[in-house]
């Protein structure tokens, strides 16, 4: 007669599961609530007090913490000291454990962490210590023992046993299933509790949410993961999509950047995304007039671009989407009338995240290495202090486009160069490895297209994320009719390129901030 523990704190499919055992001939033990459940469903089991002769102490906080369970558990069949000392002890093997944990994650999601550092008794409580030992010492001894921590498990279970089918590959591979739920619970747990920004240890929490189509190229696979409770903000992993194939590591990426810009501002705003970098931005009155004004920044590089509105889309600007090919749209609504016109494309992707996107000031970003990992703040301060470097200051309609400027430099890899007129990109260099190089691409792109501003009212200003070493970006911008420029300051050479301002009439002002982004 083989023997099952079943002790879940999820219910689901759990009575069934039970019965079939029962059929199958299984002898049942159980921990109280779960035992409970079984006996109102006339399934006969036997209670864990009744196996280790002691009763549930302190709440519940140890019941199966007993060497009548565990030792049952660990035990190596075709090890004969180890069954001896089984029967010295009149303790009974056990074949099967079932178990999932206290819901510490729904916990944390209804009770954020907390600032004080008081910690609630809710989440406390919420961290499973029994069951997490019943998994880790059922999954090292799996070659005896079958682990089982998901309900979608069972049915599979139960086919095997039916047609005896269970063999130690199915068995290995529940032990490691095991081992990473309480992997990931552990790294819920641990993050919580954490206030150190850099620990000495740390882990990270990941739950798959979907396969992707590929990587960044199609010979690759993908995978799409959450950060733990990470789910439930409003982010572009928990944006739900409406129309479209499967999205690819690339739409991601590039989602993620779009979304993130388009936040910087509070007017409608509009964001062109491509390779992850914005090949147009803007603010406009109105949605329709902010993505007419991104594209026309560098309308070819848009083709099949992913863009990002930071407000809900109406028909009049889904009518000028659908004459370009998009990869990917996300926004915070679409009106009916917006959808009936966007759907008509096939192959277009369309996401909805209703709630706007918030910096988090404690987020710690990481990047893989070979055999390592990278971690950072996350480049969260837009300047410091904005200072004057030049005798002339910026004119109120320089300012304002230079404000602009600098919000969307933050958010091109670099070196990075932004052109700018009044609330809208007219030219970007990005991701060159010198900056003049990135101002001349940014000037080219300005000639490409036959912008109608008013340069009176709008005059041509720069937004550089680095320093200039040298005051040639200075006196070729000037060529281009740049006539402010905002840069971070900080470079020995600084009076070169104040000099070489002042000897143009041109005004630069200096953030006291780097937004190097690679």
């Amino acid at each position: 007669m083989s023997t099952a523990l079943i002790s879940v704190s999820d219910k689901t499919g759990i009575v069934e599961f039970a019965k079939e055992l029962k059929n199958l001939g299984w002898d049942i033990i159980s921990s109280g609530g779960t035992a409970k459940i079984l006996k109102e469903k006339s399934i006969n089991c036997k209670e864990i007090s009744e196996v280790t002769g002691f009763p549930e102490i302190l709440d519940g906080r140890v019941k199966t913490l007993n060497p009548k369970i565990h030792g049952g558990i660990l035990a190596i069949r075709n090890k004969n000291e180890h069954i001896k000392e089984l029967q010295k002890h009149n303790i009974s093997v056990i074949d099967m454990v079932v178990v999932n944990l206290y819901p510490f994650e729904e916990t944390i999601n209804k009770i954020p962490k907390p600032e004080d550092k008081k910690i609630s008794q809710d989440v406390i409580e919420n961290i499973d210590i029994g069951g997490v030992a019943l998994l880790r010492a059922a999954a090292k001894n799996y070659k005896d023992v079958m682990v089982i921590c998901d309900s979608k498990d069972y049915s599979v279970i139960v086919d095997n046993l039916k047609s005896k089918s269970i063999n130690e590959d199915l068995k290995l591979n529940l032990a490691a299933k095991a081992f990473r739920y309480t992997a990931y619970y552990d790294s819920l747990i641990s993050n919580y509790l954490t206030y150190e920004k850099f620990p000495t240890q740390a882990s990270i929490p990941l739950q798959k949410l979907s396969g992707l189509r590929y990587g960044e190229n199609p010979h690759q696979e993908a995978a799409l993961y959450s950060n733990g409770t990470e789910t439930n903000k409003p982010i572009v992993i928990s944006a739900k999509q409406i129309h479209g194939k499967k999205l690819s590591y690339n739409n991601y990426l590039d989602l993620e950047s779009a979304w993130r810009i388009v936040h910087e501002f509070d007017v409608p705003a509009c964001a062109i995304i491509k390779h992850n970098n914005p090949c147009g931005c803007a603010e406009g009155s109105y949605l329709k007039d902010a993505y007419l004004k991104a594209l026309s920044c560098d309308p070819i590089s848009a083709f099949g671009g992913i863009i990002a509105f930071n407000k809900f889309v109406e028909e009049d600007t889904a009518e000028e989407i659908s004459k370009l090919f998009v990869e990917c749209v996300i926004a915070h609504g679409y009106s009916k009338n917006a959808l009936d016109i966007l759907t008509r494309k096939k192959n277009i992707r369309l996401l909805v995240q209703e709630i706007p996107y918030k910096e988090d000031k404690n987020i710690v970003e990481y990047r893989m290495m070979s055999y390592g990992m990278l971690a950072q703040d996350r480049d969260n301060l837009l300047s410091a202090e904005i200072k004057p470097m030049t005798r002339r200051q910026p004119t109120k309609e320089e300012n304002d486009s230079l404000n602009f400027a600098w919000k969307i430099a933050k958010h091109v890899k670099s070196n990075a160069i932004i052109l700018a007129r009044g609330r809208q990109t007219v030219g970007i260099g990005a991701g060159q490895m010198s900056r003049i190089d990135s101002l001349k691409i940014a000037v080219e792109k300005m000639k490409d297209v036959n912008h109608t501003l008013d340069e009176k009212k709008f005059p041509l200003v720069l937004a550089s994320d680095a320093f200039f070493p040298f005051p040639d970006v200075i006196e070729e911008s000037a060529k281009a009719g740049v006539t402010a420029i905002i840069q971070p300051g900080g470079s020995i050479k600084d009076e070169d390129s104040v000099k070489a301002a002042d000897d143009r009439n041109m005004a630069m002002v200096a953030t006291g901030i780097r937004h190097f982004k690679h």
